[in-house]
């Protein structure tokens, strides 16, 4: 059986990717989303959450290019004298090396962000993060510690098969280059990965897709993966959104890309080709 969690990233981030994953669970194949406790938009994300109980509500670890949610005080090393996270993984990853207590100070940030969501009323179906940041080891190894502290069972498996990315999009044209490079780095923290979700007990979907072609989600790139989609349960990342005002200030590099995936995830002919196909859609809620 095929199983499909199609998971919109940045919600809060503003008002038009707001709306934009709205559109997408009402009238595409948007089921589950994961909110920003940092997003400027973060409590218009929440009315959205509350008025839509059936869509699944994780939560965005944003470990970087965001402010961070826990006062400065509790963060002298994550965070700089204005609260802002590190700018770039690097930067994380380096200030990572520094200090032992860097650890505490990422659960620090990582349980704020949770509080927040969850005093809003958002009881989070799983967690991921922000650029993926929990394929670094440390990350990874206080998520997990956080998850199972909150009693969150579910957590994003953010590894792509780099082998088959080019034969899932159906030969359409994806710019790989730097992408290819981080993922293949990244693949060998896999099986630390592994060993932290057999420890933890936590739970995720089979097999991951959206990485590569995150900014080029476009309708034939979404149908080929669909068409080549594995048995089992497959989790696809997404960013779309309408392109606001605040969105276009922001520095984020997903603006038109947004209204892309979109289009993309609200196509009549990728809603016909799952049921061809017959993908089941859920959420991360339905995960067992």
């Amino acid at each position: 059986m095929k199983q499909l969690i199609v998971n919109a990233d940045d919600f809060g981030y503003t008002r038009g990717v707001n709306q934009g994953i709205l559109r997408c669970y009402e009238q595409g194949i948007v089921r589950s989303t994961t909110i920003m406790a940092n997003g400027q938009a973060f409590d218009a994300a929440v009315e959205i959450a509350r008025a839509h109980p059936e869509l699944g509500v994780g939560v965005h670890i944003v470990l970087v290019g965001e402010p961070a949610v826990a006062p400065r005080a509790k963060l002298p090393l994550l965070a700089d004298a204005l609260g802002q996270l590190p700018r770039t993984i690097r930067s994380l990853i380096l200030k990572s090396r520094s200090s032992s207590a860097f650890s505490r100070e990422i659960e620090t940030e990582m349980r704020a962000q949770i509080d927040r969501v969850r005093s809003a009323g958002i009881q989070p179906t799983h967690l991921d993060t922000h650029k993926h940041t929990h394929i670094y080891p440390p990350v990874m190894k206080v998520l997990a510690k956080v998850a199972e502290d909150y009693g969150i069972t579910r957590v994003r498996m953010p590894f792509e098969d780099l082998r088959g990315v080019v034969r899932r999009l159906g030969g359409v044209r994806v710019a790989l280059s730097g992408r290819s490079a981080f993922v293949l780095a990244s693949h060998g923290n896999r099986p630390y990965f592994r060993r932290h979700l057999r420890r933890s007990r936590l739970r995720t979907p089979d097999h991951f897709f959206g990485f590569f072609a995150t900014g080029q989600l476009a309708r034939d790139a979404l149908l080929g993966i669909l068409r080549s989609l594995p048995e089992g349960t497959s989790e696809l990342v997404c960013h779309p959104g309408f392109v606001d005002a605040d969105l276009q200030d922001s520095p984020t590099r997903l603006k038109e890309h947004r209204a892309i995936e979109l289009a993309a995830l609200t196509d009549p002919a990728v809603r016909k080709e799952i049921a061809n196909l017959g993908i089941r859609l859920m959420s991360y809620q339905e995960l067992n």
